[in-house]
């Protein structure tokens, strides 16, 4: 590891503001909503936007790659995205930041894309592990430390937009400026969504789930305790509960997968996951009750979309698994996509607890349709290992990781 982060610390660090600056801007908004009297309804729109915006950016920024290269497009979607941090707060009307949000979405996209390629093209197929886990590392450490400089200044004011606009900015310079080429963009092979469904009917539909759940934690969470009426401590303490808690289990519950049937502790996660929620709105507990519970919830969401990926792979040919994945990702965006629209629904009907209940729903559905899943296919030799996998990755990440859990797994006695 020590190898991997002397060969690619610039490109880490990049990340890790780059991580700093987006998650400041999703917490912010949650916040700042609230300050502005934008209703539920509508920053879940505005929440909603990022997502659909990432979907776009996954699909159009891998030609614009190939047609104009890699440093003229991370060069332009970094401008914007450090210009659109900063007109936030000009242009608090929530349909301006819907735009602004769809917007940054897309230019999170390829920016992520630009730098995992490079990440990706700077490892071999020795350490290429490492370095995957090393960026997924950095990814959820940047958002918990966005938290922590949430409580630097005052969410009524400008500050606190400036912050990430610089933050960003800063991240491009060590990745602009290493050495290492460009890497080349091969054309995918494609698969079907008829084809990767008969594959693995749970690795689609609890893709899709999964898509709600991650989009409900990632866009809601601070639309949520803004309206339960928590402090801007308080709130930022909750979105660090749910990345550290990911960031803790991921680990564990992949030894687990490697080891066992993957559908079992899908069903377990999720009936866990379940039992959180439905204990946060019954219990109604105090900040730290609620600070477990969104530890429970990360290490559980965070896990689950890793260990379906794998699973889904294990009925795939290595040379299906790109293809795949991308497929999945898509799905997964456009469960992301409907997650915050329903929550913010859901919490104009419930109130706050709408969150939880949202949360809750997918996870029992999940649960269900893993144990009935159960049934009808016996379970599955594991011709994978378990590869931490962010929610958030794109099909770059993606696709080098599960390459690096596929090599790993060939390397064992049968």
């Amino acid at each position: 590891m020590l190898t991997v982060l002397r060969t690619t610390w610039p490109l880490l660090l990049g990340i890790l503001l780059l991580m700093v600056g987006n998650g400041m801007q999703g917490t912010l908004l949650g916040i700042r909503g609230k300050i502005e009297n934008i209703s539920t309804t509508q920053m879940s729109v505005v929440m909603a936007a990022y997502f659909g915006g990432f979907l776009l950016g996954s699909r159009v920024v891998p030609e614009l790659i190939r047609k104009v290269g890699h440093v003229r497009v991370f060069a332009a979607l970094g401008s914007l995205i450090s210009s659109v941090l900063i007109l936030y707060a000009a242009a608090p009307h929530w349909i301006a930041w819907a735009l602004m949000r769809l917007l940054i979405g897309f230019c999170f996209s390829g920016v992520y894309i630009t730098a995992e390629s490079w990440l990706n093209a700077g490892t071999t197929n020795e350490n290429r592990g490492q370095a995957m886990s090393a960026y997924m590392i950095m990814q959820m450490l940047g958002i918990i430390t966005a938290q922590f400089l949430m409580n630097t200044a005052d969410p009524a004011g400008y500050l606190l937009f400036v912050i990430p606009s610089v933050l960003v900015s800063f991240s491009f310079l060590p990745i602009l400026l290493s050495t290492q080429p460009a890497p080349q963009f091969s054309t995918l092979k494609r698969m079907s969504f008829g084809s990767l469904f008969r594959a693995s009917p749970l690795g689609c539909i609890g893709i899709f789930l999964m898509g709600g759940v991650f989009s409900a934690l990632f866009g809601m969470a601070s639309v949520w305790g803004s309206t339960k009426g928590l402090s801007v401590r308080e709130i930022s303490a909750f979105v660090a509960a749910i990345y550290a808690g990911g960031l803790l289990l991921q680990y564990p519950i992949g030894w687990l997968s490697d080891h066992g049937d993957r559908r079992f502790i899908v069903l377990g996660l999720s009936v866990l996951g379940a039992v959180v929620s439905l204990a946060t709105v019954t219990l109604q507990p105090g900040i730290w009750g609620l600070l477990l519970g969104a530890a429970l919830i990360g290490g559980v969401a965070n896990p689950v979309y890793s260990l379906l990926l794998a699973y889904t792979n294990d009925f795939l040919d290595q040379s299906d698994m790109a293809a795949a994945s991308a497929g999945l990702l898509f799905i997964n965006g456009v469960g992301a996509m409907a997650g915050p629209l329903i929550t913010g629904w859901l919490m104009s009907l419930l109130g706050p607890d709408g969150f939880w209940v949202y949360i809750g729903l997918l996870l029992a559905m999940l649960a269900f349709y893993a144990g009935w899943r159960r049934t009808r296919r016996p379970t599955p030799v594991l011709d994978q290992s378990f590869a931490v996998i962010a929610p958030s990755a794109t099909p770059v990440a993606v696709e080098a990781a599960l390459e690096t859990a596929s090599s790993d797994d060939g390397d064992k006695p049968a």
